[in-house]
C-alpha cells in the first residue's frame, strides 16, 4: 500500500472548527491532479506531494509530515545560509516536496529571513513538471508580497536542473543523513508516537491545533526582530457597518469577537488569529468589511485591535436587527410587507 507525506488533520479545518453554509473546498478545487476527495481523503495513486493543498489551506487541514525538521532548518542558529532545493532541481540545499508548499505566512519567513542572511530556491525545469501549477501559485503569491514590501529583502530564484551526477551525490548524503538520524536521542514519547504511526499510517491526521505552524513560525521571527515590520492582509471595517454581529459569530478562529454592553457593540480583532478565510468578509451583508495588505510590527500583528464600536441598527417597525443600511431601516419580515417593497408590486 502506497503511503503519503501529505496527511489531514480533520481538527484543523475550518469546516470542523465551525460548519458553515457554503463549506471551504480550496483544497479540494487546487490540487492539479484530483486527488482530494469530497471527504478530505488523499488518494496516494494520485497524489505527487506537491503541497498546493497545504500551501492554500488556511489553517493546517493539510500538512506535509516533514515539516517540522524544514521548520527546524529555517531557524537553526548555525545555519549561516538558507537553501532549499525541489527534488527537480539540483540537491544544494534542504529537499522540498515541492516549492508549492510555500504558503503567505512561510513566504513572508523567508523574504524575513533574506534581510540577516542569503536564502536561494534552486528550481528544475518547471515547464516539463507535473507539478508545475502547484509551484505557479507560489510564485504568483511572491510576485505579489514582493511587490508591496518597501524593504524589498534579497530573495533569488534559480534555475538547475537534476542530473545523474547529482542522483550519485543524493544518494551518499543520503545515507550520511540516515546515520546522523540514527545518532539522535529521541524521548519515549517521540518514539512510541513514531512506531505508533509505523502501525497506524495516519494517525497523525488526528493531531490539532489552533494556529497554523507557519504562522507560529512568523511570529517567533518577528519576536526576535520587534522592529521590524511585514506585510500582512489584516481586516478592516467602513462606515456601512450596522453593528450585527454576525461576522465575529461567524469566525472559526475567534480572530474576531464581539462584546455587548447594554445597546452598544464592540468588535475586537486580532490578527495573529485571523487566517484570511474572508468568512466574515463575505457574510457581512452591507460590504463593510475587507483585508488589505499592512506592514505590522510584532507588537501590533500579535496584539488585539478595536475594531469598530457601535449601536445595532434596528427595524423601525418591530425593532429587530438589521442586516443592511436601507432607509428606513426594515427587518426582511417587515421590509416585505412594505408597500414599496419588491414583493408587494
Amino acid at each position: 500500500m502506497l503511503t503519503c507525506q501529505m496527511v489531514y488533520h480533520h481538527g484543523n479545518c475550518l469546516n470542523t472548527k465551525k460548519p458553515y453554509a457554503k463549506p471551504c473546498r480550496l483544497c479540494i478545487d487546487v490540487c492539479p491532479h484530483q486527488a482530494i476527495s469530497e471527504y478530505r481523503e488523499i488518494d496516494a495513486d494520485k497524489c505527487t506531494e506537491c503541497g498546493a493543498c497545504m500551501a492554500i489551506c488556511p489553517s493546517d487541514g493539510f500538512v506535509d509530515q516533514g515539516t517540522e525538521l524544514f521548520h527546524n532548518y529555517l531557524e537553526g542558529a548555525e545555519t549561516q545560509e538558507i537553501i532549499l532545493n525541489c527534488p527537480q532541481a539540483t540537491p544544494l540545499g534542504f529537499e522540498l516536496p515541492c516549492l508549492g508548499i510555500i504558503d503567505h505566512d512561510l513566504l513572508l519567513v523567508l523574504l524575513h529571513t533574506a534581510k540577516n542572511k542569503p536564502v536561494t530556491l534552486y528550481t528544475g525545469n518547471c515547464a516539463q513538471c507535473p507539478d508545475k501549477k502547484a509551484c505557479a501559485q507560489s510564485v504568483k503569491l511572491f510576485k505579489e508580497i514582493y511587490s508591496l514590501w518597501p524593504e524589498k529583502p534579497a530573495l533569488s530564484f534559480k534555475v538547475s536542473p537534476f542530473s545523474e551526477e547529482d542522483l550519485q551525490e543524493q544518494t551518499v548524503r543520503s545515507r550520511k543523513v540516515s546515520l546522523v538520524k540514527k545518532r539522535e536521542k529521541k524521548s519515549w514519547k517521540e518514539k512510541g508516537w513514531e512506531k505508533l504511526e509505523t502501525i497506524l499510517p495516519g494517525l497523525t491526521a488526528d493531531e490539532s491545533y489552533p494556529i497554523p505552524r507557519t504562522r507560529q513560525l512568523l511570529v517567533r521571527r518577528l519576536e526576535a526582530h520587534p522592529q521590524d515590520r511585514v506585510p500582512v492582509p489584516v481586516l478592516q471595517i467602513g462606515d456601512k457597518c450596522t453593528s450585527c454581529g454576525v461576522c465575529a459569530a461567524i469566525c472559526p478562529q475567534s480572530a474576531l469577537t464581539k462584546r455587548e454592553n447594554g445597546e452598544e457593540l464592540t468588535l475586537i480583532y486580532e490578527p495573529y488569529k485571523c487566517v484570511h478565510c474572508e468568512r466574515c468578509v463575505r457574510i457581512c451583508n452591507p460590504q463593510a468589511l475587507k483585508l488589505t495588505r499592512k506592514l505590522l510590527t510584532h507588537k501590533h500583528f500579535t496584539g488585539k485591535i478595536l475594531l469598530h464600536k457601535g449601536s445595532p441598527k434596528k427595524c423601525s417597525r418591530c425593532g429587530k436587527l438589521v442586516f443592511d443600511n436601507s432607509e428606513p431601516p426594515l427587518c426582511v419580515a417587515c421590509a416585505s410587507t412594505s408597500p414599496n417593497s419588491i414583493f408587494n408590486p
